[in-house]
Order: structure tokens, then sequence, then C-alpha cells
């Protein structure tokens, strides 16, 4: 009677030591390595830069020549595709040659690819240049290098005496010289002040 008894606690304690190693082994293994967390942390968290407030210059021979403003500034540091993220909002200034603010464009979200040095303009962009002509399109892609702003999107422009539609534009990027493709329609400005 007396060994089984002391078999029962040879039992007891064994189980018990089984159960307190399994507990061991489980903590120790939800441990989080440093390194690990740190590879982790490197790869998702430091990829993208956050600015807030920014301004932004782009100059050419000490002349400034673009002005972009924005309330956040997303930059993606990834090797292969490094971009620049504007998810709040744009507002541009193009200068001309003396020096004179000769378009301002805006929107609500864009994109600048640093390799290839284009930047696409999406939602509810707005170009009003230096004459007043105003071009409202849902997408303008700006081509920094090639001086060329352009899109296959529906436009719409409207002059002081004229509204034009057309899907495709392209210009220079102070928005004097242009050109729309396949031209819808025009609409006199008289004639929907007068339908008014």
């Amino acid at each position: 009677m007396n060994k089984i008894f002391k078999d029962k606690k040879i039992v007891k304690v064994v189980s018990i030591f089984n159960v307190l190693i399994f507990i061991i082994f489980l903590c120790s293994s939800c441990e989080n390595d440093i390194v690990e967390v740190q590879r982790f942390v490197d790869k998702n968290e430091v990829m993208i830069e956050t600015a807030k407030g920014i301004e932004m210059l782009y100059s050419d021979s000490a002349i400034v020549r673009v002005k972009i403003i924005s309330p956040t500034l997303l930059r993606h540091l990834d090797k292969r595709n490094p971009h620049q993220e504007f998810p709040d909002g744009i507002d541009v200034e193009f200068f001309g040659d003396r020096g004179g603010v000769a378009s301002h464009l805006t929107a609500k979200n864009a994109l600048r690819y640093e390799k290839e040095n284009k930047i696409i303009i999406r939602d509810s962009v707005v170009w009003v240049s230096q004459k007043k002509e105003r071009l409202e399109t849902e997408e303008l892609i700006w081509e920094e290098e090639a001086d060329r702003v352009y899109t296959n999107k529906f436009v719409t422009i409207i002059r002081e005496q004229e509204i034009i539609y057309g899907y495709g534009f392209e210009s220079n990027q102070d928005f004097t010289e242009y050109k729309i493709n396949a031209i819808e329609g025009r609409i006199k400005a008289n004639q929907l002040k007068d339908e008014n």
C-alpha cells in the first residue's frame, strides 16, 4: 500500500513537471526575437517617410519653376519603385520665365514617380492659366523633364467666351500652349447665361 502511494506521488510529480516544462516551452516560444522584430519593422514601417505641411520648390538654373504645397507627403522608399504620395491633396504653382505665376493647379491626390520624373495627378483636378482659362478633369500626367502635361480622360476647358468638351489634352507645363483631342462640343458662355 505504501509503494502504490509512493508511485502515485511520483506520477503526480512527473505530471506536474511535464506541465511546467510545457508551460516554460510555450512561454519561451512566445518571446519575440529582437532581430526578427527589427527586420519586420524595417521592412514595413521605415519603408515610408511621412512629412506634414510640406512646401517643395523645383528650380532650373537657380530660377524657381514650380512650387508644390501639400498637407501630407508620404515618401515610399522602395528601391525598385521609389515614389512620393500626396494623399491629402496638392496645390501647384508653375512660374513663367519672368518669375510670375503662369498657372495654378489643384487636386485631391497625386503620385510622383522619382525614377521616371512623372507625376500623376488625380481626383477633381483644376488647372487655371494666367489668361484665366480653366481646365477640369479627373487625371493629368505631368512629365517634368519633357515640360509636358497630358491626359486621355474627359476634359472641360472653360474660357471667357466658351466651354469646350473633349477627350484627351496636351499642354506645356505653363498652360500657355495646349491642344484638345477629340473635341465633343463647344458652348458659348453667353448662351449659358441667357438660358439661366
